[in-house]
């Protein structure tokens, strides 16, 4: 359980990489974009049209010269086009940003697929659930609503200035009174916004971290009687995400008001200016008409601009926050894997490797492991075992040294490869909501019923895997199958995954010593031509071996068979002395 008050975190996007994605998207999908924008244009067009023909009409009702019935059927029918034109351009936006949404989950899922367990570990699960929830809820938000309602808001505006200058040049100079004053408020919301946003998210991973270790580790907190502790951290967590988002709600505190008082003040300017001027003769009553409905025309596409920037914050803070996993994936090389029929050496040279620096938990370990060898290895709790099966798994670089598979660095490999080669398994497996045989093929989309049904009798699995049937649900929502048979499950997908080189740590110590051994002796078949090391806490598992390597203290200090290092009367020796009673 991670008692670390400041744990590792997972990269954050910057600015300039998520403007990247956001240019590469609007390429990647030009075709779409400039149709939603054209039809945006076309609507807000239209909407133009009533304003001119109502200030004209105004303009003619004070000659006498008015054809009304003319005019309203000219403005009906714009407004018709208007809202089918609206219509139109929504449902356009609407599917784009479907599909730019679906396109970056499965952008995210792939990078999440991606990560190294040991980054996933290292940041905690809180921060990556919550990448996974909250922040892809908020950017499908702001693709779905914000990006199309600020599209057609910013193209609206942008036509109506342009109308209002059309009009007369003179009606646009109140406009101006409200530059200065939306300017100064949205420079100062947007240098702050971004880290307030960011720092907010943030803190909801930290909450969801804290939270989970307390469930999860429950028992444990109970036993060493910290629950204070563990209060003391939530409480912490509690008062920093108050602090988090009453910073953002200051900001919108400010701007927005800020804001509300910029945009009406134009519509009291151009009343007051335009009424001057008409009395001074420089425009026409209907020019100052027209100028009045086109300022407060424009009032909702700016409050509708300004609403969403607050979202679009958000939304460019999550999407910081999806693309930053990315980042946290190092870079592998692209290397060709050998077939799958040959191959699995596995090597150490001069590894040492520490989870904080000055603690070194292996110790120089130089080992050869040749194809289809089965090695043991054993030690005192302690020892780094688990911490040496991580390393050739791939989970953890190590801190120095290499460790290799057929001479190819794992550091080297790209994770799909690394995955296809080496297998790790230990006591905690996972069954997903679905069925028997859906939980079984993913190792093996390929495998037939035949094939399950060999493997599962392999691993004396076949009885209660018949009994139940190969559709019957399990997981959430399904049947729940007892830690044996979830043990049991996993191995079977190890077999079929056929991996070169297998890792198996405490893999069978859900079983009872008999049939753990039997199962062991199974597997062993069914991995025959395999690499196989195993982390030996019962000894037993050793004594069927190929090879064993004793560790003490992160060190080498033995090797040999079983037979050899009983002779030798070492470490290996009385261990299994202490073993037997």
């Amino acid at each position: 359980m991670n008692t670390d008050d400041t744990p590792h975190t997972l990269p954050v996007a910057s600015a300039r990489e998520v403007r990247s994605q956001a240019r590469r998207i609007a390429v990647r999908h030009r075709g779409p974009l400039l149709g939603a924008l054209a039809l945006h244009t076309l609507a807000a067009a239209s909407g133009l049209v009533a304003p001119r023909l109502l200030g004209n009409l105004i303009e003619q009702v004070s000659r006498g010269t008015a054809e009304v019935t003319h005019a309203v059927v000219l403005i009906l029918v714009f407004v018709v086009a208007q809202v089918i034109l609206l219509a139109a351009a929504v449902y356009a936006s609407a599917r784009l940003g479907e599909t730019v949404l679906a396109e970056l989950r499965e952008e995210f899922v792939d990078n999440v697929l991606a990560l190294p367990l040991a980054v996933v570990e290292r940041a905690g699960t809180g921060d990556l659930v919550n990448r996974t929830t909250r922040d892809v809820d908020m950017l499908s938000r702001a693709v779905r609503q914000a990006v199309p309602d600020t599209l057609f808001a910013g193209t609206t505006i942008v036509l109506t200035v342009g109308a209002l200058i059309l009009v007369d040049p003179l009606l646009a100079l109140p406009c101006l009174v409200a530059v200065p004053v939306l300017w100064a408020a949205t420079r100062w919301y947007l240098r702050r916004a971004r880290d307030g946003y960011l720092r907010q998210s943030a803190s909801y991973a930290r909450i969801t971290d804290g939270l989970t270790e307390t469930a999860d580790g429950a028992r444990t907190v109970e036993a060493l009687r910290v629950a204070h502790r563990r209060t003391a951290r939530a409480d912490a967590d509690i008062a920093e995400s108050y602090r988090a988002e009453r910073y953002t709600l200051y900001l919108r505190s400010v701007f927005l008001p800020i804001s509300d008082v910029g945009y009406v003040l134009p519509v009291a300017a151009t009343l007051v200016l335009g009424g001057v001027f008409y009395l001074n003769g420089h425009v026409t009553l209907a020019a100052v008409t027209t100028a009045t409905l086109y300022v407060q025309q424009v009032i909702v596409p700016v409050d509708v601009l300004l609403y969403w920037l607050n979202e679009l914050q958000i939304g460019g803070a999550s999407l910081a926050r999806t693309l930053g996993v990315h980042g946290a994936a190092p870079a592998r090389a692209s290397l060709p894997v050998p077939a799958a029929g040959g191959g699995g050496r596995v090597g150490l040279d001069g590894v040492n490797f520490a989870y904080r620096e000055g603690h070194d938990v292996l110790c120089d370990v130089t080992l050869r492991v040749e194809p289809g060898e089965r090695l043991a290895v054993v030690g005192p709790s302690g020892a780094g075992k688990s911490t040496l099966g991580r390393l050739v798994a791939g989970i953890q670089p190590p801190t120095s040294g290499t460790v290799t598979i057929d001479d190819a660095a794992l550091t080297d490999l790209p994770l799909d490869d690394l995955r296809r080669r080496v297998a790790l398994v230990t006591q905690e497996h996972y069954v997903f909501a679905g069925t028997l045989r859906e939980n079984l093929v993913m190792a093996k989309p390929s495998a037939t019923d035949d094939e399950l049904e060999k493997i599962l009798k392999a691993l004396d699995a076949w009885d209660w895997a018949a009994e139940r049937g190969l559709d019957a649900a399990v997981g959430a929502g399904g049947a729940a199958l007892s830690p044996a048979e979830a043990q049991q499950l996993a191995l079977a997908r190890l077999a079929l995954a056929d991996p070169q080189v297998v890792v198996l740590d405490e893999a069978t110590s859900l079983l009872a010593p008999k049939a753990a051994r039997h199962v062991e002796r199974s597997l062993a078949a069914v991995l025959e031509g395999r690499t196989v090391i195993a982390i030996a806490h019962r000894l037993h598992t050793a004594h069927d071996a190929d090879r064993i390597v004793v560790l003490e203290d992160g060190r080498v200090v033995e090797s040999g068979s079983h037979d050899e290092l009983v002779r030798a009367g070492g470490a290996y020796a009385a261990l299994w002395r202490s073993w037997h009673g």
